[in-house]
């Protein structure tokens, strides 16, 4: 089982990037509930989150976007995610929150998206 990483970077216009690698499961949703809440608590509400490199997802680790979605809405921002393999896809589309988040190809994309 690949180790879960979660990578940050602070883009220009107020948007951080997160690249999440690994399972992200019931011994990992945490990790991500508070890497997501402390940019939260900077004041910031715009998010992209490459998922190319997680190779699994369960319903503990969507509910963290599920969470973290509308914080960020009620607040002027936004979640966009990237690149989900047809795994992890599967399990939004299954949950039905494909009708909810965007998906974009590119960081590029997945920013202007966010303006």
């Amino acid at each position: 089982m690949p180790a879960f990483q979660i990578v940050k970077e602070k883009l220009p216009e107020g948007v951080v990037f997160l690249g999440v690698r690994g399972f992200l499961d019931a011994h990992t949703f945490e990790e991500l509930e508070k890497a997501i809440n402390d940019i939260f608590e900077e004041g910031i509400y715009k998010l992209v989150v490459d998922l190319a490199g997680l190779d699994y997802i369960s319903s503990a680790g969507a509910g963290v976007f599920i969470g973290a979605i509308g914080t960020a809405q009620e607040n002027d921002g936004n979640i966009i995610l990237m690149k989900p393999s047809p795994n992890v896809k599967e399990v939004f589309d299954l949950l039905g929150l494909s009708q909810i988040f965007t998906f974009r190809d590119s960081r590029d994309e997945a920013a202007k998206a966010l303006r």
